[in-house]
């Protein structure tokens, strides 16, 4: 399910003395089944720009095309995009409502006039994907879950949707790492598994740049840079000029480097800096 944006500009309050401008002129393309990394500094406009693409904002100017569905300043019914493009917001959890996890999950399904049994085997497989136990939790209130948990019931009901495009805007705020890195884990898990669009919207370079096959750099409601994140990372200085920054261990490589060690510095996960420098050490053990 692909995305087209074109000239999209969008102006909060316009023609009042509070106008401001949060995008200007945004130019993209994102492809089917692509993993799409959105950062910037906050304020950057990527909230704003996720929005747009279920509808929940219009453009002011310019256009969207998903999957054929135009969306522009007069589009009125949304509902279609709307099956398609599931969109967790941050701190998902504060938007469950349901007395039951089941329930809180079986909301969107039932909304779309599936039978209670396509229903009933939405909320398993959604629960199933998330690591939340059926059996155990299903009858159990949301709000005595531990904050990872209401977190992964919040995801879950937007793939009990079945979304060919899924957007996180910052998926793991405030969980513990053990916590963020089973969310993530399982988001790309996910995408794997069934191919979809995901665009996650995330502070953390490290997470971004493990995960993402593109990132999409925002600043002052501009796209300021895309690319793999090789490509992205290369532009260090830039991004620490836009209040960015680059991965640990992308700057870790830079430091042995200043030091003499001779390591390539366009690596961005643990991984591969562990293949990297056990390479170095054996060939100086040989010599």
């Amino acid at each position: 399910m692909s995305i087209k944006i074109e000239n999209l500009t969008h102006i909060y309050m316009q023609g009042t003395p509070f106008e401001s401008t949060a995008l200007q002129s945004i130019n993209l393309e994102i492809d089917d089944g692509e993993f799409v990394g959105l950062i910037g500094h906050t304020g950057s406009g990527k909230s704003t720009l996720i929005q747009h693409l279920n509808g929940l904002l219009r453009p002011t100017e310019g256009t969207i095309i998903v999957d054929g569905i135009r969306i522009d300043s007069n589009t009125r019914n949304l509902k279609e995009l709307r099956r398609h493009v599931g969109l967790v917001f941050q701190y998902p959890e504060h938007q469950l409502f349901e007395e039951t996890v089941y329930q809180d999950i079986a909301f969107g399904p039932k909304n779309l006039g599936l039978s209670t049994e396509e229903i009933d085997n939405r909320v398993r497989e959604a629960m199933a994907l998330v690591g939340l136990d059926f059996d155990s939790l299903k009858d159990r209130s949301p709000f005595e879950l531990s904050g990872g948990q209401r977190r992964r019931v919040a995801i879950a009901g937007v793939i009990a949707m079945k979304p060919k495009i899924l957007i996180l805007d910052e998926p793991t705020a405030g969980l513990d790492p053990r916590g963020r890195d089973e969310i993530l884990g399982q988001i790309k898990e996910f995408h794997n598994r069934f191919g979809l669009t995901v665009i996650l919207v995330s502070h953390s370079m490290d997470d971004i740049a493990r995960l993402v096959d593109r990132i999409i750099v925002m600043n002052k409601g501009r796209i300021a840079l895309t690319g793999t994140p090789k490509e992205v990372f290369r532009h260090a200085v830039e991004l620490e000029e836009m209040g960015l920054g680059i991965p640990q261990i992308t700057r870790l490589m830079k430091k042995l480097n200043e030091r003499g060690f001779g390591v390539p510095e366009d690596i961005f996960t643990i991984e591969q800096a562990k293949k990297v420098i056990l390479e170095k050490v054996r060939g100086k053990v040989n010599a």
